[in-house]
């Protein structure tokens, strides 16, 4: 089978030509921007996406999605052949192909060939998903012609969660030993697994097996519904924000970035007093939980409430069973100072710092025997090394071993049946949490009561050139511009159990300040004097902060 490089320039300047005078840079998620932006990067990541398949000699998946993004924009995001996200040498070259000139394709593309030493005449199969927007058929025509262009083969399996397309990719890159990589499969999976921990106990002391869900008239409440017919009264889902039956626009206000950033109840969901309620994002990869007491008062319950709770009952079941396990949690510095406390000083597990990006905390949890991840904003998942599994195998059949052990195991292995160990899934860690408040017998109070957080506050500043600002140790210290750091330690002196850093956007002229203390009235105040530090040592444009007085 041979290529001809001519016939994919020709293509892409007659079909696909480069439509975009700016530079656009593959991130944590992947390409992200106006969905008429798109077309050319599509075709351009199909072609990537069968260089990486032939180099790594294995399934690469490409999922079109934009998250939690507005129903305007969309994205394109590759996915490595154990269901990770790409690694980063190849992120730089997906930003050099994206950017590159019509005239200059073809040669960029021998290029790649030649430094990697790709063998283009395998076979391969690249795996294609997409999410609900409307402009993703148009996208996704795209991609598969760039597939086309270097022989590879497409196969599309349309509308799916960004999770989903993990686990087909994983699934098919261990010939079905991780599961059937298919749609019914993947159900099958997490279904069973799920049943076989709640047995016939569907409700529990104060658990009650209702919950209110809000999809975010996305993929995620069109998937939902396959879950719904198969747990049947095991679990209770009232399904709300179903763009298959409304007019509710994608991610508006409503999903779980909604719900996280602005604090409040997404539209759409009944306000009924303490009943637990779960929003999930666009494409399905992130969850929070959240209530409205008997007062109206809002309670949020994110990614860090969602990481202690299964550390904590991963730390239980470890120690029932008496296995030598390296259990780890790990963090970014935007979590909430309360919860790395409870942790480390009342649950005694292993905190880890890394800088933020889901690809920084996937890396850093396969370095435990149980990685526990979990990013503020409810994207995580638990990652289980194959020592792990080797030893809960082993002890789930040793007769030597107690009942109470041996059960414990069990419980443990079927756990990980639940778990999506691929990539943060927003449905698969709503069945983790509902089957560790079950066990526990645990109402959304009683969750919430397990600490406080400590009130937090997220504040931009608009600056010239966000690259006059650096930083170091996962984030968490400002290297440059010079004097801001001792400037960010000055202030937070001053307050109460006071935390504060900055750090620059990916893609926008921005800093981003993030800021705790002891009293809502404090941090508000920590974060506009920090912010307006910012703005005056790096450069700040446009209106200055104001600060509370």
């Amino acid at each position: 089978m041979s290529t001809s490089y001519r016939t994919v320039y020709a293509f892409a300047r007659e079909m696909h030509p480069k439509t975009v005078k700016h530079d656009i840079h593959y991130g944590t998620a992947g390409f992200r921007t106006k969905a008429s932006n798109l077309g050319y990067i599509m075709y351009r990541m199909g072609l990537l996406a069968v260089l990486r398949s032939r180099y790594k000699q294995g399934v690469i998946g490409i999922m079109i999605t934009a998250s939690h993004n507005p129903e305007c924009d969309n994205g394109v995001k590759l996915i490595d052949p154990h269901g990770e996200m790409m690694e980063q040498s190849w992120e730089e070259l997906a930003t050099r192909v994206a950017n590159v000139q019509d005239d200059e394709l073809e040669g960029t593309i021998k290029e790649i060939v030649q430094q990697y030493n790709i063998d283009m005449s395998v076979r391969v199969n690249i795996l294609i998903g997409k999410d609900t927007r409307p402009s993703s058929p148009s996208l996704a025509k795209s991609v598969i012609d760039g597939v086309l262009a270097l022989s590879g083969k497409p196969i599309d399996f349309g509308i799916v969660t960004t999770p989903q397309m993990h686990y087909f990719v994983k699934c098919r890159n261990t010939q079905n030993a991780y599961g059937i990589g298919t749609e019914e499969g993947y159900y099958t999976k997490l279904v069973s697994a799920f049943k076989k921990l709640r047995g016939d106990n569907f409700n529990n002391k104060n658990y009650v097996n209702k919950v209110l869900y809000d999809g975010a008239n996305g993929v995620g409440a069109k998937k939902i519904k396959y879950f719904m017919k198969r747990l049947g009264d095991c679990l209770e889902i009232e399904l709300y924000n179903d763009a298959g039956i409304g007019t509710g626009k994608l991610n508006y206000l409503c999903g779980a970035d909604h719900v996280k950033s602005q604090q409040l109840f997404p539209t759409g969901v009944p306000n009924i007093p303490n009943q637990r309620c779960v929003s999930v994002d666009g494409d399905a990869d992130r969850v929070v939980y959240y209530y409205n007491d008997e007062n109206n008062k809002f309670h949020l319950l994110d990614g860090d409430r969602i990481a202690t709770l299964v550390a904590e009952y991963l730390k239980e079941l470890v120690s029932t069973c008496g296995i030598d396990l390296n259990l780890g949690l790990i963090q970014t510095a935007y979590a909430n100072g309360a919860s790395t406390d409870y942790i480390t000083k009342t649950l005694k597990v292993p905190v880890a710092c890394v800088s933020t990006g889901v690809k920084h905390l996937h890396h850093k949890a396969l370095e435990y025997d149980i990685g526990v991840y979990f990013e503020a904003n409810g994207h995580g998942t638990v990652i289980f090394s194959k020592n792990a599994k080797d030893k809960l195998n082993e002890a789930a059949k040793n007769n030597k071993l107690s009942e109470e052990q041996q059960e414990a195991a069990a419980k443990l292995l079927a756990l990980i049946d639940v778990i999506n160990e691929t990539v943060g899934d927003a449905i698969s860690d709503m069945l983790l949490v509902e089957t560790i408040l079950n066990a526990k017998g645990w109402n959304i109070q009683q969750w919430e009561q397990t600490y406080t957080d400590l009130p937090n506050k997220l504040l931009k500043v608009t600056v010239q050139d966000r690259s006059v600002l650096t930083t170091k140790d996962a984030e968490r210290v400002c290297v440059t511009p010079e004097g801001l750091q001792e400037e960010i330690d000055s202030l937070v002196e001053k307050y109460s159990k006071g935390r504060s850093f900055v750090r620059p956007s990916g893609t926008e002229d921005i800093v981003r300040i993030y800021a705790e203390a002891e009293t809502r009235e404090e941090c508000e105040k920590l974060a506009a004097e920090v912010a307006q530090k910012v703005y005056d040592l790096a450069g700040g444009i446009g209106a200055p902060p104001i600060i509370p007085q």
